[in-house]
């Protein structure tokens, strides 16, 4: 209920009904917990924005204690209107509370959903990953995020994981140690020689893909 209404129902001044709920709300919850209650009311009249209070039931039964008979009695009449309406059986025949309860799953729904949007770039992050098997070069790793080999590298050297030194990739430390990239050794031919040798390159591993399947997908969305 709102302190506002409850003006209207005890004849008293807003203000002064302002001030006796700030006074209660400080003394029952402390200074800290008077935010929780606080609201606005814009006057249609004037189109300003005004501060109120909502207060639950037994919060508002604290504030009228102080008041007289009659005011005390409109409040609680009031209260019982509002928890009859509230009544399964009362919402479904009163067409008004009927509406406020679809409105309220709609809400309910449409938060959902922007929820459900909010998680979809881990959840493709993860079903890349889940199409691969162990650590993987460059070109593979570019493959099952689904960007171009040049793209990933250039987030790579942006984001501090790898740099370029004598032809080759060199992983910062860092995510070496975080299991984000380790050296396998591989076959090539040597250009000069045309005989095949062994050399180390940098892989990509599952937590390093998982890292930037996760950057990737929030960054297109």
């Amino acid at each position: 209920m709102s302190t506002r209404e409850i003006a209207d129902l005890t004849g008293k001044r807003h203000d002064h009904v302002m001030r006796d709920t700030r006074k209660m709300l400080v003394e029952l919850h402390g200074e800290g917990g008077v935010p929780k209650f606080g609201d606005t009311y814009r006057n249609p009249q004037n189109g300003q924005e005004y501060p109120i209070f909502h207060l639950p039931k037994r919060e508002s039964l604290i504030l009228v204690s102080g008041y007289d008979l009659t005011m005390r009695a409109a409040i609680i009449d009031r209260w019982q209107i509002l928890e009859d309406r509230r009544s399964p059986t009362a919402m479904l025949s009163d067409p008004s509370s009927l509406r406020a309860l679809l409105l309220e799953n709609v809400e309910k729904v449409i938060a959902l959903e922007s929820k459900v949007e909010e998680m979809r770039p881990a959840v493709e992050a993860l079903d890349r990953i889940s199409a691969s098997e162990g650590s993987m070069t460059f070109t593979q790793a570019a493959k099952v995020l689904g960007v171009k080999r040049d793209t990933m590298t250039r987030w790579m050297v942006v984001n501090k994981w790898v740099y370029r030194q004598n032809g080759s990739w060199v992983a910062y430390q860092t995510h070496i140690q975080n299991g984000r990239l380790e050296y396998k050794e591989a076959n090539y031919t040597n250009e000069r020689t045309g005989m095949k040798e062994q050399k180390p390159y940098c892989h990509v591993t599952q937590k390093g893909l998982a890292k930037m399947a996760q950057a990737f997908a929030t960054e297109v969305q």
